[in-house]
């Protein structure tokens, strides 16, 4: 019989601050991943310090910020007033040390727990701060939260202000890269919010005048709006709205306090709520809310004292009341827009008028729609029973509550041998799949329709949950996983353009992905080396020597799920599949599934990745 464990006093044990954060990060920084997703750990930690950077501009001080990646290292300056010398050290390695909890000196922050860099330093290989203020100098580095060296300038010709250096701890953050597309788009959001702030990113400079208004300038094509972008300012208030003439579903980039509200919350329920009020009380007909609402892309920024959020990585607002002696959340952002979407819209006879013809051709549309959904709801129904197609996991995007709801991942995969590697090897809890018969239908030009029509479609709608929003979404990753070869190319780009064409916003907010897998395996009886590329093999080979056993794999279904286990694990290497701001969604779609052009053969022949026979000269 096994030893009973014995629960005594000795398994009482406090964690000190970094110890907490290196064995929890997740409560911190929410996943950690490579850099492949837009959430991923090392863009939180980046976010974290650029927080800080931004509430000095907040607060009147710097009007610059400078970022710097290069490869794994990270540097942010700010000309704020620089930390208080005398607590460089504590600011960033004592928990609930920080200068926002006076919330008279920042009202309206976003960094009120005093965490934000203690997680930076905590889960960086290295960590420096340097502060400068009044002519003086005081800077400190650390190692995985360990002060190292400290050091202070009586006298300095530095310009006011922090400057924060790391280097993302590479046993917590595994072959993470930082991709500057993400970066980007965390940047321009910062700029957006905050007109006047300059960022400058390895020497390119964003700024931005019109707020949200640029925001959705830049994420929706000009041929793709219906309308010219409504943008309301008020008090503690911003609001962006035009409607998108290829995409059927809602869009909406909500904001508090300068913080990117992904998951959304109160603001944005209150938002969605508003629009649909005063469109049916301009034209004074009982709109269905989802015929108002199709189409929608948006955009809300909000200012709140002491927000509540609903997890350390902020990005659901929880809080009810605005603050100080203002109304609730609710109250304030429907009384904003009634009143100055109501007024925009008796100013612009024209914007009114094409709102309309498009409310009434999303009713349209959707009562020819109801009888075949209605159908196709019930098949799902019965089959989610026993969908085959499905084999789910334990945990899902919407359960905010569970640690690891950011990981979920479903995997869409062809034929039944990489289905059945991918369902043996993967992780029950966060990893489901769900297998394609074959080719899916090219839904390029078709009506939403298809979507019930086509029974793989409708299933694959019913196993992601947004068919009424992308907010219901149940895994945070989506990921095609398809042979190399031109058959997986050909599946690749029919997913992508049923996507596109139906449910652009997954794209848009990085939710898509393709798999990498190897392509070879080079192994001797000491060591196995998976390559990706034929670089990676004429590198595993020489560092093999010898004559070490090469195998190619021809496609997912040759791969055993005891190796498979490994492509999908923590080193598992994923593509981001990004959307063009400079093109439109139709052009996009026509590029890919249009008439067979020689730009799409020359894209399909430039990413086919096949084996080439290295001829080597004695």
């Amino acid at each position: 019989m096994a030893e009973e464990t014995k629960y005594t006093e000795d398994n009482i044990r406090s964690l000190d601050w970094k110890e907490h954060i290196r064995m929890r990060p997740g409560m911190y920084i929410g996943k950690l991943g490579d850099g492949s997703g837009a959430d991923d750990g090392i863009y939180i930690l980046l976010k974290e310090v650029l927080d800080n950077s931004i509430d000095e501009f907040v607060m009147g001080s710097g009007k610059t910020i400078e970022v710097s990646v290069q490869g794994q290292k990270v540097i942010v300056r700010d000309y704020g007033r620089g930390i208080p010398l005398g607590k460089v050290v504590d600011v960033v390695s004592k928990m609930n040390t920080g200068g926002k909890y006076d919330t008279k000196a920042f009202k309206k922050s976003v960094g009120l727990n005093g965490v934000g860099t203690k997680a930076v330093n905590a889960l960086s290989a290295y960590f420096r701060v340097e502060s400068t203020r009044d002519g003086k100098s005081a800077s400190a580095e650390f190692e995985k939260g360990e002060l190292t060296h400290q050091e202070f300038l009586e006298e300095t010709s530095r310009r006011k202000g922090t400057k924060v250096s790391f280097v993302p701890d590479e046993s917590i953050f595994k072959n993470y890269k930082y991709r500057s597309e993400y970066i980007v788009k965390m940047l321009k959001n910062y700029v957006y919010l905050n007109p006047g702030l300059t960022i400058v990113f390895n020497g390119e400079k964003f700024y931005s005048e019109d707020g949200l208004k640029d925001l959705l300038s830049d994420s929706i094509h000009e041929d793709d709006r219906m309308f010219p972008i409504i943008h309301l300012r008020g008090n503690d208030i911003e609001v962006a709205i035009t409607y998108n003439r290829s995409q059927y579903s809602e869009e909406y980039n909500s904001f508090v306090n300068g913080q990117h509200t992904t998951q959304g919350g109160t603001h944005q329920a209150a938002f969605r709520e508003a629009i649909v009020k005063t469109i049916r009380e301009f034209y004074g007909k009982n709109y269905d809310p989802s015929d108002i609402r199709k189409s929608i892309v948006s955009a809300i920024s909000i200012k709140v004292m002491e927000p509540v959020f609903e997890s350390q990585t902020k990005t659901k607002l929880g809080s009810t009341d605005m603050g100080g002696n203002l109304p609730t959340v609710r109250t304030y952002i429907v009384d904003f827009v009634k009143r100055q979407l109501d007024n925009y819209l008796h100013r612009n006879a024209e914007t009114a008028e094409k709102l309309q013809r498009k409310i009434l051709q999303a009713e349209r549309e959707r009562k020819d729609l109801s009888g075949i959904r209605k159908l196709a709801r019930e098949r799902a129904k019965k089959v989610s029973l026993h969908n085959k197609k499905l084999r789910d996991c334990r945990v899902h995007l919407g359960d905010v509550k569970k640690e690891r709801n950011l990981e979920t991942t479903l995997f869409i995969t062809e034929g039944d041998s990489a289905s059945g590697s991918i369902t043996k090897s993967r992780d029950v809890n966060t990893q489901a799949v769900f297998s394609l018969k074959g080719k899916p239908l090219n839904s390029f030009g078709l009506s939403k329709k298809i979507v019930y029509e086509n029974e793989e479609f409708n299933l694959l709608q019913a196993a992601l949950n947004i068919e009424d929003s992308i907010d219901d979404l149940r895994y945070n990753n989506i990921v095609i996983a398809t042979d190399a070869d031109v058959d997986g190319m050909h599946i690749r780009l029919l997913l992508i353009t049923f996507f596109l064409q139906f449910f652009p916003e997954l794209i848009k907010k990085g939710h898509l992905y393709i798999l990498q897998t190897p392509l070879f395996r080079v192994r001797n009886k000491k060591e196995t080396i998976y390559c990706y590329s034929e670089k990676e093999k004429q590198d595993a080979i020489r560092k093999l020597t010898g004559k070490p056993e090469i195998t190619r794999f021809k496609g997912l279904g040759e791969i055993s799920p005891d190796e498979f286990k490994y492509f999908i694990g923590e080193d598992i290497r994923l593509d981001p599949v990004m959307l063009d701001k400079d093109t439109g969604i139709e052009d996009l779609l026509t590029f890919y599934m249009g008439k067979n052009t020689s730009d799409r053969q020359e894209f399909i022949i430039d990413n086919l990745r096949v084996e080439l026979d290295v001829i080597e000269t004695e």
